[in-house]
């Protein structure tokens, strides 16, 4: 049993944490890989519970519209560069976007950028293996889910699986201080909330509305349907290709997560910028990758290749 002390260290560790996530050097000898970290836990649960705040404060048009605006610009810089271009690099940009998009992402309090890719990057070459820490065949549908980024052994960043992005000094900030960007974005919707009740109060929103919903709601259907694709894209849809791992195709959750959802596409080829790779899988995201392409903010986008193609056309065939 661990003594007073220790409890006391890990207590304060997790703390610090809150703040600063490279504060502490990493715990490398946790005798049991699956636990949770219950001091990291409470801000995931004051959020789940602030959904309830929602009958206080009432809704407006314009405190709905926001929330559905936060919710599909930050799931494009999810799926699009935290995934697409972070993870895989699937495409290439400047500095200067690579830096704004990684500021809108850390903004769905999914951490930083440097920690979503490192762990994505482990996914793939474990998929459903021993050493997958989300998969929902070895751990469950509920730790695969939300379970596994609980856990102090998932909580720093190995830089090492990263080092291609880890060399900028912005990112490493962004990824360091993951709480910043989220609280500066709840302080905008609050005081903006404010200003419009202020300056228009014929809108009927104020500044806990703006929050709650702009924040709260908008950021919590962010994270269940992103979380998705580790735990129902595993389990439940297709299976176009004969992939070593669970992944599955499901429309549904790819209407959701703006492509996500061809999850066996994607663990069949990766590397690509696009996911749905027939034109009536919906991937929206990749449209979006498109028209910033074709603005030059982004270029070399990477295709499915014809190989892939052609085995995709034989598996409908046959499938």
């Amino acid at each position: 049993m661990a003594s007073a002390s220790t409890t006391k260290t890990s207590f304060g560790h997790s703390l610090i944490r809150w703040f600063d996530a490279y504060a502490i050097d990493d715990i490398t000898d946790l005798p049991f890989k699956k636990s949770i970290d219950r001091t990291r836990t409470i801000p995931f649960v004051l959020l789940h519970l602030s959904f309830f705040f929602v009958f206080l404060v009432g809704w407006s048009p314009v405190a709905i519209i926001t929330a559905l605006v936060l919710y599909a610009v930050r799931m494009f810089a999810i799926t699009g560069f935290y995934h697409r271009y972070f993870s895989h690099k699937a495409f290439k940009t400047s500095r200067i976007v690579q830096f704004v998009f990684a500021l809108i992402g850390a903004s769905s309090v999914q951490r930083g950028p440097l920690w979503w890719a490192a762990h994505h990057r482990v996914h793939h070459v474990n998929s459903d293996s021993d050493n997958d820490e989300h998969s929902p065949r070895l751990h469950g549908f509920l730790w695969s889910h939300m379970g596994w980024f609980l856990s102090r052994h998932n909580f720093s960043t190995n830089l090492n699986r990263i080092s291609d992005f880890a060399k900028y000094p912005e990112l490493r900030f962004i990824d360091r201080f993951d709480i910043l960007i989220p609280v500066l974005l709840g302080l905008s919707l609050f005081g903006s909330g404010e200003l419009i009740s202020h300056l228009y109060p014929e809108a009927g929103t104020n500044g806990w509305q703006m929050l709650v919903w702009g924040f709260v709601i908008s950021t919590l259907a962010l994270y269940h349907v992103t979380f998705t694709i580790n735990s129902l894209a595993h389990t439940i849809g297709k299976r176009r290709f004969k992939t070593r791992d669970d992944s599955r195709n499901n429309w549904f959750l790819a209407l959701l997560t703006f492509g996500e959802g061809w999850h066996n596409n994607h663990h069949y080829y990766p590397g690509s910028a696009r996911q749905g790779f027939r034109w009536w899988e919906i991937d929206i995201s990749y449209y979006i990758l498109k028209l910033l392409q074709f603005i030059g903010l982004i270029w070399d986008l990477r295709p499915v290749p014809e190989r892939v193609i052609q085995e995709y056309k034989r598996s409908n065939l046959h499938g």
